[in-house]
């Protein structure tokens, strides 16, 4: 018998896991930018923000990823404001499905007016235009944090959370296990975060992997446009400064070219992610 043989005659998700190729290499691109995030700022002496060396200098063995226009060394900026994009990530991404699961499980679960009520919300805040209200703050917040940004990324962001749990909770509201645990005497919080809940665990886990996503995309949105943290360096901030200084005119493809592909890397990647975990817990899509 196999190592594969005994792990699916174990745990048979985690056999899935193991075997869909979609999710091991996001997984592993994710990881990558992870440590590179955690122990980047090992491998360099420099602060973001100071003269480490000769001005627009390309990569070298002294400076990887070359300087900018002001002697910055680009790869501490880099591995700095990658630290950043995945804490705007997490933490506008779990707000963002805090709100969506507090307001999808009530609807789904209760129904009715309590139903008509929250879908009303949901519904105002999905025609706001989001983007829009996020640079309208934005520009009037003299002083602006990782922490300020994510939490206005996470209240605009999860009504098609809050909707898709809701479908999910109202279907599952009528199966027998619920049913048994409101004759045991239940109340409705505990049906929900007990019974309910855990049943669409895969299913919360994609979704936070996508509003991960998509808080990243949108902080970077605004910090590309000079809307966002101004007391950190991030990935968007980079290019924004790369664009003010004229790195593109001047050729200076180090400056702005990392930032932005790494970026489209990681958002690839948890997309990717996203699909091996719908392959691997749906299992009419199992790669048998």
């Amino acid at each position: 018998m196999t190592m594969m043989d005994i792990i699916k005659e174990r745990n048979e998700m985690l056999y899935f896991a193991l075997r869909n190729t979609k999710l091991r290499v996001g997984l592993v691109i994710v990881l990558f930018f992870v440590a590179l995030a955690i122990f980047g700022p090992m491998l360099t002496d420099y602060d973001p923000n100071e003269y480490a060396g000769p001005s627009s200098q390309p990569p070298s063995a002294e400076f990887w990823f070359g300087t900018t226009t002001f002697g910055q060394d680009v790869f501490t900026q880099f591995v700095e404001g990658l630290g950043m994009t995945f804490l705007v990530g997490i933490l506008g991404g779990g707000i963002a499905l805090i709100i969506g699961m507090i307001v999808g499980f009530v609807a789904g679960y209760k129904g009715g007016m309590t139903d008509e009520v929250l879908n009303m919300v949901t519904n105002v805040v999905i025609v706001i235009p989001s983007l829009a209200v996020l640079l309208i703050i934005a520009a009037y917040l003299e002083v602006r944090g990782i922490m300020v940004e994510a939490i206005f990324i996470g209240l605009f962001t999860w009504p098609w959370a809050a909707r898709a749990i809701r479908s999910q909770t109202f279907s599952l509201r009528s199966r027998e296990f619920v049913d048994l645990a409101k004759l045991s005497g239940m109340k409705d919080r505990q049906i929900i975060f007990k019974e309910i809940a855990p049943n669409m665990m895969s299913y919360l886990v994609m979704t936070f992997i996508l509003l991960f996503g998509g808080a990243i995309l949108t902080a970077a949105t605004l910090d590309f446009i000079g809307l966002g943290p101004t007391n950190v360096v991030s990935l968007g901030l980079m290019m924004n400064n790369a664009l003010l200084w004229s790195a593109l005119l001047l050729g200076m493809w180090w400056w702005f070219i990392p930032p932005g592909l790494a970026i489209m890397i990681l958002v690839g990647a948890m997309y990717i992610m996203n699909v091996g975990l719908d392959e691997v817990f749906n299992p009419k899509l199992r790669e048998m």
